[in-house]
């Protein structure tokens, strides 16, 4: 018989998915000229990050829900600002690519996610090159060259727009590991959205005023307060289903929900949008790249079961070595916060950082552990 909290888990898997390939095709729906007729992305980026920023406000500031964590200006100013500059060009690239290619193809696209963070996080100094992932980085660019081959209506702007998006969340997700984890500082979804929302709604700004304030000025744009309230409000219920499903299960979990998520959203784009159509070659290279996926989302969830074992074996040494020393003298034995202690107070070693980096996640820098040390939603 299922338990409890597995039928909870799977819930929130369904949720996570359902809200994810909600969100993708709203968004599609409401910028495409041929139905709802919004094509200005960037106005749709400002509406969701004013929306998520004033939530988040509320949420701290006025029903003290969750806390402020101690934000000075310097971590302000170079870790929050250059997260949120490239937070905000991730949104704005992807958003602006629904104008001219189909959603099905930025979901094949969207495969190249791992390549990108890999590729960043070498030259970020935060991964090595290694032969074995290299080869699926190969073997994942490969087939979306495929599919991209395959692609019937495929447009070089469109395409440009998406990948160029995607390399700048693979820059995000890279710098929120080295700028925010290692100083220490955990956001979680409500104080995540506080900080970072208002600041990406800045930088976004800019763009806007020069590109899409005069054409909304000469065209006739209809504004809808219901279709942008619930648009804005699935994208913040997204974020926050990623935090829970990352809590009950992990960052593989949700990678594996998420190519599930891929193919479901990809049939259900050719049906709401009889436009998109999907060729052999699509599904060919697509699922060439989606083995390159898997096998990158093994290799390192591999590596982190070794570093996790290393760890392990490190305290196991150091608790037997305390013991055997206690056991022949009793002349001194270090404390918990004793600068020789081998160990910190959670009993696991002090220096090694077991960081998952999750290209689902949009704005919650996730590590194992995350949801023991913060639990909102």
């Amino acid at each position: 018989m299922i338990s409890r909290q597995l039928l909870l888990t799977y819930l929130y898997l369904l949720v996570y998915i359902v809200l994810s390939s909600g969100v993708i095709l709203y968004n599609k729906w409401v910028l495409s000229p041929k139905y709802f007729n919004f094509p200005l992305p960037i106005t749709l980026t400002m509406i969701h990050m004013g929306f998520s920023g004033l939530v988040a406000f509320l949420l701290i500031r006025v029903f003290k829900v969750v806390s402020p964590v101690k934000m000075t200006f310097e971590i302000y100013a170079t870790c929050v600002v250059p997260i949120s500059a490239f937070f905000a060009s991730s949104l704005w690239f992807g958003n602006t690519a629904y104008l001219f290619i189909s959603v099905a193809f930025i979901q094949m696209l969207k495969a190249l996610m791992p390549v990108a963070t890999f590729l960043m996080a070498v030259v970020c100094g935060t991964d090595k090159l290694k032969c074995d992932i290299f080869v699926n980085m190969i073997l994942v660019s490969f087939g979306v060259v495929i599919s991209s081959y395959g692609e019937i209506h495929f447009n070089v702007v469109g395409t440009v727009y998406q990948v160029t998006g995607i390399f700048a969340e693979a820059l995000r997700l890279v710098l929120t590991q080295v700028l925010l984890q290692k100083k220490g500082l955990t956001l979680n979804p409500i104080t995540s959205l506080y900080y970072i929302a208002p600041c990406s709604f800045v930088f976004l700004f800019v763009p806007w005023y020069l590109l899409e304030k005069p054409e909304m000025e000469v065209s006739q744009i209809q504004f809808n307060l219901w279709i942008f309230f619930s648009n804005a409000l699935c994208a913040l219920a997204l974020n926050f289903s990623i935090f829970l499903v990352l809590g009950r299960t992990g960052a593989v979990t949700i990678r594996v929900a998420g190519v599930l998520k891929d193919w479901i959203l990809i049939a259900l784009s050719t049906i709401i949008f009889p436009e998109s159509t999907i060729t052999k070659l699509n599904i060919i290279g697509y699922a060439i790249a989606l083995c390159g996926v898997v096998m990158y989302n093994y290799l390192k969830a591999k590596d982190a079961r070794s570093s996790q074992t290393s760890a392990e074996s490190i305290t196991e040494r150091a608790a037997k070595d305390l013991k055997t020393e206690k056991r022949s003298s009793d002349l001194y034995v270090p404390s918990e916060d004793s600068s020789y202690s081998i160990v910190g107070k959670n009993g696991r070693s002090g220096s090694h950082l077991d960081v998952i980096v999750d290209e689902e996640a949009p704005l919650i820098p996730s590590s194992k552990g995350l949801s023991s040390r913060t639990k909102p939603t």
